[in-house]
């Protein structure tokens, strides 16, 4: 995860270059580094949007209220745009998170809730028990992994799909004749044609992660062309590949992916 000084830099650049999200979490340990970066870039704080998240240990009734008053002090902000559990803890009832995710809300230190690497078994009965709308589920999401059940149950709940690591490993997947094939034909790179392929899909959203400068302006130049048909359903079919980068250490028995 990015830290210290150079956090703060990239932060404060890409605002510059036109990017609105911003997203951290109380474990990447740079919460107050995201909030220097949005202060000194001078962008409006009504102009972004700031996710943040909560861990699982912390997502227990009373920790999961004390976990977002604590990410606000170091952000150094009054409200979140979009607090998030970070990860299902199966020794910690679900109920009684989304009850302490919706009092969040209920007092104005979020705009918005949702959920991370929530499976759409474990997504229906979040929704179920939630208040107030579920807007989010954040779940690594790239060519190479299968999404499907996930995608149809957020949209099932009329919520969005954002994509961390959108670009898989990188090289091994622009590797890709679909991905490499579509480049050479809208004359951009591989990158930006796997983003191009995320923000085309209904409600998605993907958070890419660079420590490159240039990389930044790459990742947001993607709004001036538009993937064939054909090519959407070819970079798709990439999925019965199946690969995860992220292991499942802290989660429950996964069914499906997520």
């Amino acid at each position: 995860m990015l830290k210290g000084e150079m956090c703060s830099e990239l932060v404060a650049h890409a605002l510059s270059l036109g990017y609105r999200h911003l997203d951290t979490g109380s474990t990447y340990d740079n919460e107050s580094e995201v909030g220097e970066g949005l202060r000194f870039s001078g962008v409006p704080r009504d102009d972004v949007f700031v996710t943040t998240k909560v861990w699982l240990t912390d997502i227990a009734p009373g920790d999961l209220e004390r976990s977002a008053e604590e990410s606000l002090k170091r952000l150094e902000l009054d409200t979140l745009d979009l607090l998030l559990i970070h990860w299902p803890n199966p020794a910690i009832p679900l109920a009684g998170s989304i009850k302490a995710l919706n009092a969040v809300r209920s007092s104005g230190m979020a705009r918005h809730i949702g959920v991370s690497d929530f499976p759409s078994v474990m997504l229906a009965e979040a929704v179920h028990l939630s208040d107030a709308p579920l807007v989010a589920n954040q779940v690594e999401y790239h060519p190479f992994l299968d999404q499907t059940k996930v995608h149809a149950a957020c949209r099932a709940a009329n919520m969005a799909v954002v994509a961390y690591a959108p670009l898989g490993r990188g090289e091994a997947l622009f590797k890709q004749p679909a991905i490499g094939d579509a480049a050479r034909r809208h004359g951009k790179s591989s990158a930006q044609i796997v983003l191009r392929w995320h923000v085309q899909q209904e409600g998605g959203v993907a958070i890419p992660r660079s420590e490159r400068k240039e990389r930044l302006a790459e990742n947001i130049d993607v709004f001036d062309f538009e993937l064939s048909g054909d090519e959407m359903v070819a970079i798709s079919r990439l999925r019965s590949r199946n690969l995860r980068i992220y292991d499942r250490d802290y989660s429950p028995q996964w069914d499906e992916p997520a």
